[in-house]
């Protein structure tokens, strides 16, 4: 039997990185696949012309990446993805990321969307406890994030009686994942926002890394709001333990991986100290880092999807085969015309 050609088109850091080798190493082990990474320097500046032809194809998106670009290749040659490319482009940005959560029925808080460039003199009022929102009233604390998913400056706004101001999470720096500012007791009005309730989860959150609708793995850390260190253990890394996800949760997992056709996807899971669980943040392409069960799992489920994938293989696009019939026409054409030497 033929071996199944996988291409895997992301940028070089992504590529290179560890735990993408662990993972082609165990697809590499079945003897199923010819693995073709895509160059960087190609996915950048050469036509999707140029790249090579395969019958799958592992493409996400991160700084840097051309995604409409990866998405006129898939157009051209129609691999199977194992990631759809074009919902890509919705969890770049969180308000697309919540209509899709709602409109798939999975559980996500509670939410409002003010767009400031928009904003109407009396739509919008503030005080020290809260927000008034076209009659809709928001107390604190509550949540608030920029649309673009990229930006991770998310900050939480707290009560008065508790000291008032706004957590600020951002990125990791160090050991540090947050500040408290008790001079920002008013919101950002340069942009477009989401707001929601924040949610007691007894200073956790939780990390699930999907692999297909049937495996998740979940870790759970300290929420970077508790007090903005980051806990480390020996070896540097940022100390996260297995966690057993809940039936329902495990259900939301399949309707992630389903509603965002991102076969391998993170997203992130609040669990609240009241019994609720909701989805909060899909990350698309994630890996676990140094989890060697996850590694073994999620490569033998993606081995099931591409062999399962060259069995039923995508269709060729209509566009393509309507060019192919007609090119059929044409040449049929040709050859009535051409008379019979006998």
């Amino acid at each position: 039997m033929a071996k199944i050609t996988v291409g895997i088109c992301c940028m070089k850091k992504k590529l290179n990185s560890d735990s993408m080798a662990e993972l082609l190493q165990r697809l590499q082990a079945t003897g199923k696949f010819t693995i073709i990474r895509f160059k960087e320097s190609m996915i950048l500046h050469e036509p999707v012309e140029n790249w090579p032809i395969v019958a799958c194809l592992l493409a996400f998106a991160s700084s840097g990446f051309p995604l409409p670009k990866a998405i006129q290749y898939q157009r051209l040659r129609n691999p199977w993805l194992v990631n759809a490319l074009e919902e890509q482009e919705i969890l770049t940005d969180r308000v697309q990321m919540y209509e899709r959560l709602t409109e798939a029925g999975i559980p996500c808080p509670p939410h409002t969307v003010i767009d400031h460039g928009s904003v109407t003199p009396g739509e919008l009022v503030q005080d020290a406890d809260s927000i008034t929102w076209r009659g809709q009233v928001l107390p604190k604390p509550f949540v608030e994030k920029p649309q673009d998913a990229d930006d991770h400056a998310v900050w939480i706004y707290h009560v008065s009686s508790e000291g008032g101001g706004a957590t600020k999470l951002h990125r990791k720096k160090g050991n540090q994942s947050s500040i408290r500012d008790l001079t920002q007791s008013h919101i950002r009005e340069n942009g477009m926002y989401v707001y929601e309730p924040f949610m007691e989860t007894g200073g956790l959150d939780i990390k699930v890394y999907a692999v297909g609708e049937t495996y998740a793995h979940a870790e759970v850390r300290k929420a970077p709001a508790v007090d903005g260190r980051v806990e480390r253990d020996a070896n540097g890394k940022e100390v996260r333990q297995t966690i057993e996800l809940t039936e329902e949760e495990k259900h939301m997992s399949r309707m992630v991986v389903r509603a965002f056709k991102q076969s391998v996807c993170g997203f992130d899971i609040l669990r609240t100290t009241d019994g609720h669980s909701m989805v909060c943040d899909v990350n698309g392409f994630s890996f676990v880092k140094g989890n060697k069960e996850y590694f073994d799992n999620a490569a033998m489920n993606l081995t099931k999807m591409l062999v399962k994938s060259s069995v039923n293989p995508p269709r060729t696009p209509l566009r393509q085969r309507i060019r192919q019939q007609s090119w059929f026409k044409a040449i049929g054409n040709m050859c009535s015309m051409v008379p019979c030497p006998c």
